[in-house]
């Protein structure tokens, strides 16, 4: 244990600070809070405000700018961080120094996710499978690299942050990637990473110890509407995760473990997710991701049987006992979208939500607030996730759908099709 959770009596509850707003926080921290946690949340963003109040305090991180006041203040033993931007925090140095656990890789083992080019070094390196990619500072070497490799691109930013200028945009001819290299903006460069297909999936472990434990495969429906039509969103509109820790879809061993050297090394202990496609059998890799995410993160932390003593185990960099909850081997989770979205330039009015019926599975409330006499309102572009987990996928999609028809707001909708492709991993 760390000195401070040495320091407080058996009987106390841990104390964890989440870093994050919305369904992210709201999620996390209601299941730590089952699992016997004291939790609260600092509030990074502005909105999603409301919804981690539900669980315990919140402090606004413009009212409290030094992290690590608040966390002395509170006595927090773990803090778990929503996205890899806390890292460039002006307290950020000061934390990793603490005596303060976090789940999270911390120096040269965040680049892995943080610069999109390490990733493909190093899978180069250990020679891991990822698509033919190139960096460009400007629309010139853009359109160099097109026309001496004319295939079509995913354009993504070069630094992965939630702030970044572009959000990934996926061109599927050469046509498609010229037209959209002349109008994304290049203040940070900008990422081509060669298209190989659709057939999309991922898996989630967790590295401490020194070892790799699998947990879960997931996959993501990334674009806005049924059928994988529309653009791909901004956070995904649906989710599945299959219980793994035998990795029977090979995803593990073929693009985290061969890493294994280098994890040591840089001493990485946290979550990592590969998200990867599959092309003439083979895994290739897209990304990795040291965070448990919005989407998957809420169905894997359910699925543990002590996820609180699980995490502060991960967060000491110790080996793990994983235990899974009996009849909870799936997970289906889908998003209610409101007005406008994905089209965030359009500001959505606040509307009223409305439940209608019992709600008997997870919902984790997004850009969600209430008014003087207590009634919900939706205030932004996604205003819920409902999760369900069950002993089988047809079971955990039924229970989603039958929960999210009980919340309406005018305007908003909702994915029809999860589940119905993209699955088994390696489909598309």
């Amino acid at each position: 244990m760390s000195e401070r959770t040495k320091k407080r009596h058996k009987s106390d509850k841990p104390k964890v600070m989440i870093l994050g707003v919305g369904a992210f926080a709201h999620a996390v921290g209601q299941i730590l809070k089952d699992g016997g946690a004291e939790v609260y949340t600092y509030l990074t963003r502005n909105y999603g405000h409301y919804p981690p109040s539900l669980v315990g305090p919140t402090y606004m991180a413009s009212s409290h700018p030094d992290l690590m006041q608040l966390i002395d203040t509170l006595d927090v033993d773990l803090v778990v961080p929503q996205s890899i931007d806390w890292a460039q925090a002006p307290w950020a140095e000061s934390l990793v120094r603490s005596k303060v656990l976090v789940l999270s890789p911390v120096g040269k083992a965040m680049l892995i996710e943080r610069e999109r080019d390490f990733a493909r070094r190093l899978c180069a390196q250990y020679k891991i499978p990822f698509p033919r990619s190139y960096v460009a500072s400007n629309r010139l070497e853009a359109e160099r690299i097109l026309l001496q490799h004319p295939k079509p691109f995913v354009i993504k930013n070069p630094l992965c942050s939630p702030s970044s200028p572009i959000h990934t945009i996926l061109c599927e001819t050469v046509e498609d990637t010229r037209a959209w290299l002349k109008v994304v903006n290049y203040a940070e460069g900008v990422f081509l990473q060669e298209y190989v297909g659709r057939a999309e999936a991922g898996h989630i472990v967790f590295v401490s110890g020194g070892e790799i434990y699998s947990i879960v495969t997931n996959q993501e429906y990334k674009r806005a509407f049924d059928g994988n039509m529309g653009i791909v969103a901004g956070a995904p509109l649906g989710g599945l995760v299959e219980l793994d820790p035998e990795d029977k879809y090979g995803l593990a061993r073929e693009l985290i473990l061969p890493l294994r050297p280098w994890l040591r090394e840089v001493n990485y202990h946290g979550p990592l997710q590969v998200t990867a496609i599959k092309k003439n059998d083979r895994w290739y890799v897209i990304e990795y991701n040291v965070r448990i995410g919005i989407t998957s993160g809420p169905m894997l932390l359910r699925m543990l049987k002590n996820p609180v003593e699980t995490l502060l185990r991960v967060a000491q960099n110790k080996k793990l006992d994983l235990q899974f909850r009996e009849g909870f081997r799936f997970g289906c989770s889908v998003t209610l979208a409101g007005y406008g979205y994905p089209y965030v330039q359009l500001r959505p009015p606040i509307l009223p939500l409305e439940i209608k019926g019992k709600l008997d599975c997870d919902v984790w409330l997004n850009e969600v607030a209430v008014d003087q006499e207590g009634r919900l309102l939706a205030t932004g572009h996604r205003i819920a996730d409902v999760v369900a987990l069950d002993s089988t996928l047809e079971g955990a999609i039924r229970k989603a759908y039958e929960n999210i028809r009980k919340l309406r707001v005018i305007g908003s909708y909702y994915r029809l099709d999860i589940g119905r492709s993209l699955w088994p991993p390696g489909n598309e």
